[in-house]
């Protein structure tokens, strides 16, 4: 009997757990979205500066990017979450008709799922009439799909966040290219860029549990691939429109 009340609690704990996975997965959602913001917008000033010395000009293509680049992650993150928002709710409501339906069934099924777990047949029976009869919906729907029900990504939220994480990024870039002389801004918004990128790197080999040291070399070498190429690019259309 023991057993069972431990097993029924240890299985009610799952939803903090997956909590607990979200809030990563948004933690790793928004360091990302600030690398993307740093990368791109290093990538758009330092081409434009080395093409031209004018702050108006590079202020310019700086907010330009920003907010193109703001608003195509708001964008891309709605209809990403709304379409998988829309694919849960469609699961919600199927397992809702099958329980409607045909519970018996379910609650084999159910049963069979804490015994693939583990379980005996005769404990993994018991804890799934134990969950049925408290809430049926509920523990087949964090059984069988994961979902919480009442926890449904909010795509707005969603949009909101990775569009302000990109933002946050972007700034770092436009900063730096802003406030140094002419001859330094290039230098300077290289510099800056790579330890923001450092950082960015080592943020996100903590949340996704990878080696530090290969995900920053990663995104560093990225971001500075980036520059380069667009300051050559810049080099070449400032010097051909001369």
């Amino acid at each position: 009997m023991n057993k069972d009340i431990s097993l029924s609690a240890q299985i009610h704990s799952e939803p903090h757990i997956s909590n607990h996975t979200a809030k990563l997965n948004w933690l790793r959602a928004s360091v990302l979205g600030a690398n993307d913001g740093i990368v791109s917008i290093a990538g758009l000033v330092v081409g434009v500066a080395s093409a031209t010395n004018s702050p108006q000009v590079i202020v310019t293509a700086g907010m330009a990017g920003i907010i193109a680049g703001a608003i195509s992650m708001a964008v891309g993150e709605y209809v990403s979450v709304s379409s998988s928002r829309d694919t849960e709710r469609a699961l919600l409501e199927e397992e809702r008709k099958a329980l409607l339906e045909s519970p018996e069934q379910e609650l084999q099924e159910l049963a069979s799922i804490y015994e693939h777990k583990g379980l005996s047949r005769e404990t993994a029976m018991v804890v799934a009439k134990e969950l049925s009869d408290k809430d049926a919906f509920a523990a087949h729907v964090d059984a069988e799909l994961g979902i919480d029900p009442d926890n449904l990504t909010n795509p707005w939220h969603a949009a909101f966040a990775s569009s302000a994480a990109f933002l946050s990024g972007a700034l770092i870039p436009l900063v730096a290219v802003l406030l140094p002389p002419s001859e330094m801004k290039v230098p300077v918004t290289f510099v800056s860029v790579l330890i923001a990128l450092v950082i960015t790197g080592t943020l996100s080999a903590k949340v996704s549990g990878a080696n530090p040291v290969k995900a920053t070399i990663r995104i560093v070498s990225g971001g500075a691939l980036a520059m380069i190429i667009t300051y050559g690019v810049g080099q070449w259309f400032g010097v051909a429109g001369v």
